[in-house]
């Protein structure tokens, strides 16, 4: 039973790491993406931002992505192209 603890906390402690590493490399990606369209000039960024969301709204998710799961990635690539970081 002790073995069976032992091994489940190291699990879990190696998808704690997995999800740190996943946090960072989105977090790196948010500044890139806004320090590229901060350094845009604006018809350019527009047309960037307008080719992203028609593309988007254009892809058809898998059958087997959960409808909300295809709504939030919308929802989180449009706040970052409309509303980056500061």
């Amino acid at each position: 039973m002790k073995n069976l603890i032992a091994e489940l906390l190291v699990k879990l402690a190696q998808k704690e790491e997995e999800s740190k590493e996943l946090v960072a490399q989105v977090e790196a990606l948010e500044i890139v993406v806004t320090a590229l369209l901060r350094n845009m000039a604006k018809q350019d960024q527009q047309a960037l931002i307008d080719s992203i969301e028609g593309a988007l709204d254009n892809a058809k998710p898998d059958s087997v992505v959960p409808a909300q799961d295809a709504e939030m990635l919308h929802q989180y690539v449009k706040k970052l192209l409309r509303h980056p970081r500061s």
